[in-house]
């Protein structure tokens, strides 16, 4: 298992001493996710060659690699506009990848829940011109269904990548998401076998609303998908079932640590998640 660090909580760190703070924490390799010197959200890579390899070398002098890129575009979105934007700002960002050196790229279904059919269709539009790239480059796709996607359930997600049909293209579960793609943690796992490459690491708990309203979300019925990326033990994802499964269909891909939740502490938060990742590690085993 390659355990990576998203370095979200670090993003106002300058991009080239990044490599060098995530060493010093414990970590030797980085999920690089959206950051607005680098792949912004749902907008045009800002880096250029220069930019990419003076990033390279930071990371190859702290000993540090890139497992994945993280890009986050509106590709699936029912808006035609929108959509051809996101396939333009994907193919630099698989450009920049390579540049990189890194042949892994992890990113979200999205699009709207409320038109998912209408999505779906815009999905397949965009794979239709990016697949070809990916292959011709030889880039591995990870994709997750993220909460407020057209496509957010577990088991679903599986069958559809299986409906692409490319051995460049495979499934990340999410923790923190858990309960948002059907709560059945152990069961997805199982169901995707060696389809899953890519994991996410946080806590969250159950926000799902229920007839005692455990959780309260104000105006009622509102369609938030409410969840939040904790440190291990602070939620309530069964982290004994997540790591037995992991070891059942034997997992040895990325495990990328990605808490969002307490940027005051974002370093003692890391180091604390690698900690919590290996001794779980070690009693799985």
């Amino acid at each position: 298992m390659k355990i990576a660090l998203d370095p979200y909580m670090l993003r106002r760190v300058p991009l080239l001493e990044l490599p060098r703070v995530v060493a010093d924490l414990g970590y030797h390799h980085i999920e690089l996710s959206p950051r607005d010197d680098f792949l912004p959200f749902f907008l045009h890579p800002r880096v250029d060659k220069a930019g990419v390899a003076a990033f390279r070398k930071a990371l190859a002098d702290a000993e540090v690699s890139v497992a994945s890129v993280l890009p986050l575009y509106k590709w699936s979105g029912p808006d035609e506009d929108e959509r051809q934007a996101a396939v333009r700002y994907w193919k630099r960002a698989i450009e920049i990848t390579v540049d990189l050196g890194v042949d892994v790229m992890n990113s979200e279904f999205n699009g709207r829940p409320s038109q998912a059919a209408q999505s779906e269709a815009q999905f397949w539009r965009s794979m239709e011109e990016l697949l070809p790239i990916f292959e011709r480059e030889g880039v591995r796709l990870v994709l997750e269904p993220h909460p407020d996607d057209f496509l957010e359930d577990g088991l679903g997600a599986v069958n559809l990548i299986r409906g692409i049909n490319s051995e460049l293209v495979s499934f990340l579960y999410c923790c923190p998401h858990t309960f948002h793609q059907g709560g059945n943690l152990a069961e997805i796992i199982r169901y995707a076998g060696p389809l899953l490459t890519q994991v996410h690491i946080a806590d969250s708990f159950d926000f799902r609303a229920s007839s005692g309203l455990r959780y309260i979300v104000n105006p009622p019925g509102s369609p938030a998908r409410i969840h939040q990326h904790l440190d291990i033990g602070q939620g309530e994802v069964d982290w004994d079932q997540f790591f037995t499964s992991l070891h059942e269909v034997g997992f040895d891909g990325i495990a990328t640590v990605c808490v969002f939740a307490w940027e005051e502490r974002a370093e003692d938060s890391a180091r604390y998640n690698l900690s919590q990742i290996t001794q779980y590690q070690q009693k799985h085993a």
